[in-house]
This record gives structure tokens, sequence and C-alpha cells, in this order.
């Protein structure tokens, strides 16, 4: 063959590929590199924001199953570490793989009650292992698919999901506050310290050294621990039990087993998931500022369904992007995806060396609670903001929101509301995230997408009221009046008096004639022409 021919084959190879690439995104806001020290700082502040969240799926289940003390030790240490290995697939990425986007990873809760469900059915670990494992490798199959439906999320979607995110998170948040108070009343004690936790968070947040205020959830989680010790609130009994370094051991208890019950249940957490997911995605997306595609949303979910599918190998569960640390991302500003990196090289740390965990457990919940109300309370904040882009007027968005808001918190407001449901209805709507989302996307296509059949009149819940203003008031008004908390303000920053109609000639008159030089005299005119009238 000639060298010309060669060469023109080369290049043609080089063309292939080159089409074949996918071309790397131009950096975001998300892409700031910190200094080390700043980003290992901030990365260990969303640890310690999750870390009670995290190792509750691996005690509940542990427990449910029956194993011992030991192995839930080993249950909570794989989670971490799975967690760790996820997270940082999540938010520094691979081909194909990841967001690149501020997102900690972790045990999913949409899985507990199915868990349990299959425990209780005669199931056991390998049982749960080997229903994850199948349902993450559909899901991971159906990544793709699945976002490419992000128009089903408009604003008035994702504000309402982010907005219930917060909202469901909030008692977990009061709970971790009020303590174990007698006949289920907040403990006094509990309460001062959660109180003095919150109270930290917000004078360090005022604070104008920008570090102090960025790391104020941290500080508040060291400061708070301090003050409990002196209280005689912290046990650290537990630590220093367990071994210096350790490695999970993969497969623990037993290859995965499969039973079809089992993994159609779990298939149903993992579009619950994968739902959850996609609202955290687009939901740090709009905190961050950074542009969120369907290509982005598709590398999230592969990345959240690999995790998921490699968890059983560790001993762990289906993974999910934590929504409180999206809080965390718009109280501090710090949008880098590498300090959540850094979060998750901190939690395979934490998962080898079960000694560092054992400290961070030691922080006593009210602290937590304390802190976490301005978390979970920020994120619903966001979605608020969010819903604050949306035209309420001439559509039926209000009554989108209503609705979705509604079946939202019905497991906030009763937890035991599907407890009489099948098991499927109680995994999509017991999660209030996955219900409100489905809920809100149902009405938006509906009322929004499909628009055959609307009424050009839409209901009085949804039509702006109509209004009407004499054309003679617009005579009285000058450029810049406007109405502020229910008095008329001139465009000087004076007050301008209102009076009824069969009054106003006279008024006018006197004004004009200097009997009436400032706005307070006209109360006391109109008053004493009352009282004689």
């Amino acid at each position: 063959m000639s060298s010309t021919a060669s060469g023109h084959q080369d290049n043609d190879h080089r063309i292939r590929r080159d089409r074949s690439a996918r071309p790397a995104p131009a950096p975001g806001p998300e892409d700031e590199r910190l200094p080390l020290g700043r980003t290992t700082a901030y990365g260990f502040q969303h640890v310690l924001t999750m870390y009670g969240a995290i190792v509750a799926v691996p005690l509940i289940i542990g427990q449910a199953a029956g194993v011992s003390g030991e192995e839930i030790a080993l249950l909570i240490s794989s989670c971490l570490l799975m967690g760790g290995i996820a997270t940082i697939l999540q938010s520094f990425g691979a081909p194909y793989l990841g967001s690149r986007l501020p997102l900690v990873q972790g045990v999913s809760f949409a899985g507990v009650a199915p868990m349990l469900a299959i425990l209780a059915g005669g199931g056991d670990l390998s049982t749960i292992f080997g229903a994850v494992l199948v349902s993450s490798v559909v899901g991971f199959l159906l990544a793709g698919a699945f976002s490419r439906v992000l128009r089903l999320f408009p604003p008035v979607v994702t504000g309402t999901v982010i907005t219930v995110i917060g909202i469901s998170l909030l008692p977990v948040a009061i709970s971790w506050a009020a303590g174990s108070g007698e006949g289920g009343a907040a403990d006094p004690r509990s309460l001062a310290l959660a109180g003095i936790t919150l109270l930290i968070v917000l004078v360090l947040s005022k604070v104008g050294v920008g570090m102090i205020s960025r790391l104020s959830i941290l500080l508040s989680f060291v400061l708070g621990t301090a003050i409990a010790t002196a209280m005689g609130m912290v046990d650290f009994s537990g630590v220093g039990e367990g071994g210096i370094v350790t490695f999970p051991t993969p497969l623990a208890f037993g290859p995965p087993s499969f039973e079809v019950a089992s993994i159609i249940s779990m298939l149903i957490v993992v579009l619950v998931t994968m739902t959850e997911t996609t609202a955290d995605i687009l939901a740090v997306g709009e905190i961050t500022g950074a542009k969120v595609d369907s290509r982005r949303v598709a590398d999230g979910l592969r990345a959240d369904m690999l995790s998921s599918a490699g968890a059983p190998l560790l001993n762990s569960f289906t993974q999910t992007a934590f929504a409180a640390n999206v809080g965390l991302v718009a109280v501090t500003g710090i949008r880098s995806r590498y300090v959540v990196t850094a979060a998750g090289i901190i939690m395979v740390g934490l998962g080898m060396f079960p000694v560092v965990g054992e400290v961070v457990a030691a922080i006593p919940t009210p602290v937590l609670g304390g802190a976490s109300i301005v978390l979970f309370g920020t994120v619903a904040s966001s979605g608020v903001r969010t819903l604050a882009k949306v035209d309420f007027n001439h559509s039926m968005n209000l009554v989108i929101v209503a609705v979705a808001f509604a079946f939202g918190l019905i497991p906030v407001a009763a937890p035991q509301f599907y407890a009489g449901f099948p098991s499927w209805a109680q995994t999509v709507l017991g999660s209030g995230i996955s219900a409100a989302a489905v809920v809100a996307i149902a009405l938006n296509l509906l009322f929004n997408e499909l628009a055959a059949g609307n009424s050009e009149h839409q209901s009085a819940v949804a039509a702006a009221p109509v209004r009407v203003v004499r054309a003679d008031t617009l005579a009285h008004l000058r450029e810049g009046d406007r109405i502020q908390n229910g008095t008329v303000v001139g465009s000087d920053g004076a007050e301008v008096a209102v009076v009824a109609e069969r009054h106003f000639d006279d008024v006018r008159r006197m004004i004009d004639e200097g009997e009436i030089t400032h706005t307070g005299q006209i109360r006391m005119v109109l008053e004493a022409k009352d009282a004689r009238s």
C-alpha cells in the first residue's frame, strides 16, 4: 500500500474517532478550583451534613435482618465507602458517567420500605443485594431514555419538587433538634443545644470574612459539639472500639440471590431514585448557574445506576443524590464540584478508618438538627425562587403547584397514610419528593403540554382577577408613585393622602388656597367635617 493511501486511511480513522468523541463541555462555575486546604474543609463540611443520613439505612436494615453488631458496623463502613466512590464518580466524572456537578451520593431512603418488606417476606440480605443489582442494571440501560424527558421538568415542576424536597427534610431536622423528651415532647436541653447551634450558624453567616461564613455549618458542628461536651451530652465511649484500618470484605454476606418479586419492587425504587436524582441535578444546576441539559442528566443517572449496581458487591444498597447537600451548596455559595469530590475521598477514608467515623458519629443529634434547619430550609427557599419565574396568570400553574404540594406533603403530615396501599404505591407515593414530581409532571402535561380541550376562560383559581381603575385616577398619579404597606407613596418618598370621592374637591380647593399645607392636616380637616355633618 502506498504511503499516500496509508495517510488517507489514517485520516479517515481520525475523522471517525473525532466524530464519535464527545466534545468537552466549556468550563462552568462548578469547575472552579479552590486551594487544597479550603477544598478539604468545605468537603468535610459536606460529609458532616449527610453523615447521619448515610449511616441510618444500614442501621435500620441490619437490625431488621437480625445480623450481629459487628456485621452492622461492616454495613455502615461499606455504605460510607460506596457512597464515597459514587460521589467521586458523580462529581469528578468519567467518560459518559457523572453529571460533574457538586452532588453528594449516598444510600437512598426510598428503598428502606421495600427492603424491609423483602426481609419480612422471608428474604435476607443476599436477596436484597440481588434485587438492587438487577434493578440498577435496568436503570443504567434506561438512563439515556429517561433523560430525554427533561422537557417534562419546566420551572413549574422543578420549583415545586425542589420546594417539597426542602419541606420534606425539615421534619428530620426538627426531630433531631427536639431530642427524646418525655412522652414524645421536646427535650429542653436538646432544644437549647439546637438553638445555640442555629444561633452559631446565623452569627457566623453574618461575619464579613468569607472563609468563616462559608464554613459556618462545619464550625457550628465543632462549636456545638464542644458546648454539648460541656453539658455532658456527648458520648465518646464508642470511639476506638473498632480496628484502626479496615476494608469491607466484598460479598461478605454471600453471593446475591435473585427473586423476581423482590427485583420488581426494587425496580420501582430505581425509577423513584432516578426521578429524585434528576430533580437534584436540576436543583443544583439552578443554584450554581451551571448549564444542565439532557446529556448531563443522562451522565448523572448512569453514574447513579452504575454505583448502585456495584454497591451490592461491597455490601451496600441503591445510591442516589442527597438533597440535604444541595442546601449546603445554596447556603455556602461554594459551587465547585471538586469540593464534593474531596467529600467523596473523605467518605472513602471514613469507610476504611472506622475510628474517624466513630468520632463523627459522636456528634449529638441536636447539633445536627440546629444546623440542618438552615440547610433544609434553604432548599425550600431555592424552590420558591424557581417558582418566582413561573407565570401564574391566565394558566393552570397555580393549580399544578397546589395539588403537587398537597401530594408531596402527605408523607410529611401523615407518615402512615399509605400503610394500607400496595407496596409499589407505598414506594412511589410514600416519598414526598417522588409523589410531588409524578403529580406535577402529570398535571403539567395535562394543562400545559396537551392544550387540546383547554378552556379559553380558565378557572377562577387559575385566572388573574379582572381589575379596573377609573381613568381620572391616573391624572393624579406621577411617575414613580407606588403603593407600600397599603399607603400611596410619592416618587419623592412622601405619603400621598387618599380621600373619599365626596371630599376630594373640597380638599383640592383648600390645598390650592393654602389652607392645607401638609398631609397631616388632611386627616384633621376631614374628621372635623365628619363631626359637623
